[in-house]
């Protein structure tokens, strides 16, 4: 079968890498010059498999009106005049309540586990060098009441396969002594040993080079924007690009949060909404002064990734719409609070190398996995801030989908109508 891919992200990368896997015939469109140009390019390079807890909890109604008025919130709400954004957040807020992240909670943990997994066993991909480090993951937390919460989800998902380990002050300093300049604000933490690290772009031009090469060879159309997916009945007939037609068997739609105009066009409605977010990027000055493990301040939803001899730095969610625009006052924030957190880990007034992107973010905080509605269209989109993490476990189950083989995990999880 002759499937399309559009997107080349490290979802849509994932996705081409198995259904190659499977044995089809496989193109990749994007309108970039090279993968992972998108959300994928500098996000915040964590591979949190057991951090999948949804925006959409009940502590976002305590911190609503931070949201909607504190320009230095780490989560912050701005009106538009698009009127999807209030649909999109009305369902949002449906969706903050304490059983729908708890199931919301206990999808994504299994996607999680699945994508590590295939990641781990995937000789071709573990032959590639993108920067894996296998550190863990600290996630400390500067009040009582996040802190006892954060204990409560430990016990809740370790009947669901996790295995963490709650650290006092004390712990988190030791384990990570690069920590100590916020000593005084850390009341505990959250370590997990095998959540990883990565760099996404190297892991996309990697799986390029690997899947561009020998039988059966991926085709990969970059530079070549999907202008009008067309549908005859109830199956798409093929897209119009920047360079012509294309018609496949199937197609997949992996595009972020472009994908939902280009569903539009042929009467599919994906309730995605692009979440602003920024990082930086900078050289580690000081490799003691750095942390080693993956590490997450809960309190200014910030994180922190080595990659190489790199720090990548993470954070911020501006439900604004989708303005590219890169905010000099959420960029200056960021760096602000890294240079108080790791201050000799680099040079804080050289190149910081900002950077920002729109996340692909349904409702519920569930990506949308298989069916659309038409019968050639499966959807892999809708990842929010864990399209690294999900990327592997939802190419898997897309392309177990497009098979029509049994899943590796409930599919209805993952439908439209959960989103």
């Amino acid at each position: 079968m002759h499937v399309v891919v559009i997107g080349a992200g490290v979802v849509g990368m994932t996705s081409a890498w198995a259904l190659a896997r499977e044995g089809h015939r496989v193109t990749v469109v994007d309108a970039a010059p090279e993968p992972a140009a998108g959300a994928s390019h500098g996000n915040g390079a964590q591979l949190s498999y057991s951090y999948v807890a949804p925006l959409a909890g009940p502590s976002i109604w305590r911190d609503l009106p931070g949201l909607l008025f504190s320009k230095d919130a780490p989560v912050r709400f701005r009106p538009t005049l698009d009127p999807f954004q209030y649909r999109w957040g009305m369902k949002f807020l449906a969706n903050c309540n304490t059983e729908a992240a708890r199931r919301t909670t206990e999808a994504l943990l299994r996607l999680a586990f699945l994508s590590r997994d295939t990641v781990k066993a995937a000789e071709d991909v573990g032959g590639l060098d993108f920067d894996w480090r296998e550190s863990g993951k600290l996630v400390v937390y500067s009040k009582e009441e996040s802190f006892a919460a954060a204990r409560a989800q430990v016990e809740l998902q370790a009947g669901l396969g996790c295995r963490q380990t709650v650290f006092d002050r004390s712990q988190c300093l030791t384990h990570e002594p690069a920590l100590h300049t916020i000593a005084n604000r850390i009341v505990g933490g959250i370590f997990t040993a095998d959540d990883a690290a990565a760099d996404p772009v190297k892991l996309c031009r990697g799986l390029q080079r690997l899947l561009a090469s020998g039988n059966g060879a991926v085709d990969f159309r970059f530079g070549t924007r999907v202008e009008r997916l067309k549908r005859a009945g109830n199956r798409l007939t093929g897209i119009d690009t920047s360079a012509g037609p294309i018609e496949g068997d199937a197609y997949v739609l992996a595009g972020g949060y472009e994908s939902r105009i280009l569903a539009r066009s042929v009467g599919v409605d994906l309730p995605i909404y692009p979440i602003k977010g920024y990082s930086l990027t900078v050289d580690v000055a000081d490799d003691k002064a750095a942390p080693d493990a993956s590490v997450t301040d809960y309190a200014n939803k910030i994180v922190y990734a080595r990659l190489g001899a790199q720090l990548r730095i993470a954070g911020m969610a501006d439900i604004v719409g989708p303005a590219r625009d890169l905010a000099k006052d959420r960029v200056a924030q960021l760096a602000r609070q890294a240079r108080a957190t790791f201050p000799g880990a680099a040079d804080w007034t050289g190149d910081l190398r900002a950077w920002t992107g729109m996340r692909p973010a349904t409702p519920s905080g569930r990506p949308i996995i298989g069916a659309s509605g038409i019968a050639n269209l499966a959807l892999n989109v809708g990842h929010g801030p864990l399209g690294f993490t999900l990327a592997f476990g939802s190419a898997v189950a897309l392309a177990a989908h497009l098979a029509g083989h049994a899943a590796p995990l409930p599919m209805e999880d993952f439908s439209l109508a959960r989103a």
